[in-house]
C-alpha cells in the first residue's frame, strides 16, 4: 500500500475543469432558485413549463396535445401525462375531445391557469433578468449555445 501510485481516473485536474459538472452546478442552483419562485403559485418546475407550454402552442395551434407539450418541452411522454393529470386536478388546465384525433385530448388553460400562469411568469422572468444579469449583453450569444446543445441529440 505505501508505494501505490495515484492513478488519476479522468482527464480534469479538478472537477471544476468539466463543462458537464459546471453545467449540471448551474442547473441545480436555476432549478432551486426557480422553485422559490414557483413555490408561491404551488406549482413545480416541471408543471410550470407544461402549464406554459399549454399556452405558448396554443397561440400556434387551434388545439394542443399531450403530445405537442411532450415534444416542444421534451419531457417524456408518461410524466407529461401524469403532469396534465395533475394540472387538471388542480384546475389549471381543461381536457377536452379533439376534433379531429379521437385518441387525443385538446389542452387549454382555464381561468384560473392563465391567472396564475400570468403571476408565475412576472415571477420567473424577474427571477433570470437578475440570474442571467451577468451576461448582460451576451445574451444572446448564451441562447445560441444553450440552442447548440439542445440540439447535440438530433
Amino acid at each position: 500500500m505505501e508505494n501505490e501510485t495515484h492513478v488519476s481516473i479522468n482527464t480534469f485536474s479538478m472537477s471544476e475543469d468539466s463543462n458537464g459538472f459546471l453545467l449540471w452546478k448551474v442547473s441545480n442552483l436555476w432549478q432551486r432558485e426557480l422553485k422559490n419562485h414557483l413555490d408561491p403559485f404551488g406549482l413545480t418546475h416541471c408543471q410550470f413549463s407544461l402549464l406554459a407550454s399549454v399556452y405558448w402552442n396554443n397561440q400556434f395551434k387551434e388545439q394542443v396535445t399531450q403530445v405537442d407539450l411532450s415534444e416542444h418541452t421534451r419531457i417524456d411522454p408518461m410524466t407529461t401525462s401524469t403532469v396534465v393529470r395533475t394540472l387538471e386536478k388542480k384546475g389549471f388546465i381543461s381536457r377536452t375531445e379533439h376534433t379531429t384525433d379521437t385518441r387525443a385530448k385538446a389542452l387549454e388553460l382555464t381561468p384560473k391557469g392563465k391567472d396564475t400562469l400570468e403571476k408565475a411568469i412576472q415571477s420567473v422572468e424577474a427571477f433570470e433578468e437578475q440570474f442571467f444579469n451577468l451576461f448582460k449583453d451576451k445574451n444572446e450569444d448564451l441562447r445560441q449555445t444553450l440552442q447548440l446543445l439542445l440540439n447535440y441529440s438530433r
